[in-house]
């Protein structure tokens, strides 16, 4: 009876894998590099250093929901994060709330 418990509580646990500070700056590297050439998949095996397909996608994920990327209906990735372009429309006189 208690192993069963034991197995039961284990199955239950799940182990999350956060990507490093490394891992997204490669994959940022990686999709600036390559912006509007591939997708997901190949954009994955373009990256210098082998990384896991799930932690990928989750890097990728974060940077959609950060405004980073955006991947089109086709599932090209795109680096849309323009920081340079953004002081340029402010230093024009661009109000932002």
């Amino acid at each position: 009876m208690w192993s069963y418990i034991y197995l039961y509580n284990m199955a239950q646990t799940t182990v999350l894998h956060s990507p490093t500070l490394e891992s997204v700056i490669m994959v940022e590297k990686t999709i600036q590099k390559y912006s509007q050439e591939c997708g997901k998949y190949q954009l994955w095996k373009k990256l210098p250093k082998k990384m896991m397909y799930q932690t990928f996608q989750v890097i990728l994920n974060y940077l959609e929901e950060s405004g980073k990327i955006i991947i089109d209906k086709d599932g090209c990735v795109i680096w849309t994060y323009d920081p340079e372009g953004i002081k340029k429309l402010i230093s024009k006189g661009v109000k932002l709330r």
